[in-house]
């Protein structure tokens, strides 16, 4: 990842009204997971403490956000029947909500007719897209900042049109 593009937590410390992020995958292998992904497959036990070292930093980042005033919305687009990979990651979901974060669930079928941008992405203020680039198997393959208005129109409105159709966390029940 080049060092020219901007961390999420240094987008989010610059942010003043929203920062929403969408993603659509069914499976990401994200390094710092992976061994927590592991062990929640093979005993069903999870990290879901705000506290822990692997969740206190995120969590400290949103909360300070969204005490500053800053929306924080993610929505996520997934296949069903969902992969273990969306179960674990919707176990999790409780830390994100702690934190602030709002999130949302869409099954992909639900998605069919909302133009969306080929890649996962942050979008901060309405005006900044964080890209985040995906290899085949679900590896961070590297991130990309574009501030072009016309770009972050159609992710603003691709969020929005997901955002209006998806289900609160708390409702959703995967299949």
């Amino acid at each position: 990842m080049p060092s020219s593009v901007p961390t999420i937590a240094e987008l989010m410390a610059r942010c003043t009204r929203s920062a929403v992020h969408l993603e659509m995958r069914d499976h990401y292998a994200v390094a710092a997971e992976a061994d927590d992904f592991r062990v929640w497959l093979e005993t069903g036990r999870l990290d879901t403490d705000p506290g822990s070292p692997d969740w206190a930093p995120w969590v400290a980042l949103v909360s300070q956000a969204v005490a500053r005033g800053v929306a924080v919305r993610r929505a996520r687009i997934v296949s069903e029947p969902v992969s273990d990979y969306i179960r674990y990651e919707h176990a999790s979901t409780t830390v994100n909500l702690q934190a602030g974060e709002d999130v949302r669930w869409l099954p992909r079928r639900e998605a069919s007719h909302i133009p969306l941008p080929g890649n996962d992405f942050w979008l901060f203020d309405s005006q900044t897209i964080r890209w985040g680039y995906f290899s085949g198997d679900g590896a961070m393959a590297g991130h990309e900042i574009c501030d072009e208005p016309a770009v972050a129109k159609l992710c603003a409105d691709a969020f929005d049109a997901v955002w209006s159709r998806a289900i609160p966390h708390q409702h959703y029940r995967f299949h």
